[in-house]
């Protein structure tokens, strides 16, 4: 039977940390994400776990040190935020080059600057092309499932990547829900023991790791990057259904909420698709409109044939970015999202719409104004707005 609790999503997290036992967590503190490293420490201290805690000097040493024991051979992780991920920019690059099987807890929020601890997703986003695996939560039993399936997926010997599980800084981080836990003994055996077949301290095999790469090499690693990311899209379906077959909770690359008969779709990512989900039910029941969600959970890799065939057949999509790009095409997620709906040959007309930046609330009644201008843009055939920030306390366009 599922153990039922209230817990925080970064209370969620490391709970999870606490049933997979994990031989090393190097971590340095910072808001929003503090309290996960704060509860693995306790749980140490308790003696419930072994792993071993190191007190490093900062993020970049944080991920330094977490790459260092991944590569000697132990199962490594570390949790950060925002600017401790942009100290850490250097050793992402490294880990995932490295192809170390590691797992970041990143409790997403703004960067700096201006100064800002609220949440919106530019850390991960600017992480986006370093070669980690992305994974997106709406609520904390996401962020919880998402964490136990992160090294099943990032141990796999035909990935061997490392896996970043992402949530909404204080929306999930802080915010208590009711959730399912998985019993101790199922979680560690659905995520297993940890044997890698090649690592520094193995004494039967000498071996290199990350070293310098001249031209006539540098390439190939690139390529071998990418390989290992196409073959993750069949794991990360894979574990999500052997993790379906324990819990009943089914995962994959995205949600798609109300979409059998929708017409106009919203494409979204993290905690913000509960408050769309409210605004379609309140729409579909006083009007009948046909509208839908489409929320993203895997963004790397991007599954951009499955999010085109998802979106086949609509009439408007607006894609819902909380990063900006400062680019002349939209956001980073509604790039590639109008990407694929090109090479789709989509005929569906397309806009993308920042919000909750710094943590800025989106409201049902900012969803159900989306959807009217959907439905607007279906008749007339023109896009309007197409860089318009919702919720934008002036009321005018910057």
């Amino acid at each position: 039977m599922a153990i039922r609790e209230r817990l925080s999503g970064n209370e969620a997290v490391a709970y999870a940390i606490k049933q997979i036992n994990p031989d090393v967590m190097p971590a340095f503190p910072i808001t929003p994400s503090t309290e996960i490293p704060q509860y693995v420490a306790t749980y140490i201290a308790n003696g419930e776990i072994d792993t071993e805690f190191i007190h490093v000097e900062s993020e970049h040493s944080a991920m330094s040190a977490t790459i260092g024991a991944s590569a000697a051979g132990a199962r490594a992780l570390t949790a950060t935020s925002s600017c401790g991920m942009a100290l850490m920019w250097e050793e992402l690059y490294v880990a995932a080059s490295d192809r170390l099987p590691i797992v970041l807890a990143l409790v997403n929020r703004a960067l700096t600057g201006p100064i800002n601890i609220n949440a919106d997703h530019s850390d991960s986003m600017g992480a986006r092309d370093t070669g980690w695996i992305q994974i997106y939560a709406e609520s904390n039993q996401e962020v919880y499932d998402n964490f136990l399936q992160a090294y099943p997926i990032a141990e796999n010997k035909d990935v061997h990547l490392p896996v970043m599980i992402c949530q909404d800084g204080f929306i999930t981080s802080h915010g208590v829900e009711n959730i399912l836990l998985v019993e101790d003994d199922k979680a560690k055996a659905f995520v297993g023991e940890y044997e890698p077949e090649h690592y520094l301290l193995n004494e039967k095999e000498k071996m290199a790791v990350g070293p310098y790469a001249v031209s006539n090499y540098y390439m190939e690693t690139k390529r071998a990057q990418r390989q290992a990311m196409q073959n993750a899209k069949k794991v990360i379906l894979d574990v999500a259904e052997k993790f379906e077959s324990m819990t009943g909770r089914k995962y994959g690359f995205f949600e798609e909420y109300r979409m059998e008969d929708a017409e106009y779709a919203i494409v979204i990512i993290g905690s913000a698709a509960g408050t769309c989900k409210a605004a379609i039910e309140k729409i579909r029941k006083e009007t009948g409109k046909k509208v839908g969600l489409l929320k993203i959970r895997v963004f790397r890799p991007f599954p951009e044939e499955e999010i085109a065939e998802a979106l086949k057949g609509m009439k408007a999509i607006a894609i819902m970015d909380r990063s900006e790009m400062f680019a002349a095409t939209s956001g980073p997620l509604g790039a590639e999202v109008r990407a694929a709906l090109y090479q789709a040959k989509s005929e569906a007309e397309v806009v993308n719409y920042f919000y909750g930046l710094g943590g800025r609330d989106i409201t049902v009644e900012d969803f159900e104004q989306v959807y009217a201008n959907l439905e607007e843009m279906a008749k007339t055939h023109t896009v309007k707005d197409m860089y318009k920030y919702i919720g934008l306390r002036d009321k005018e366009e910057m």
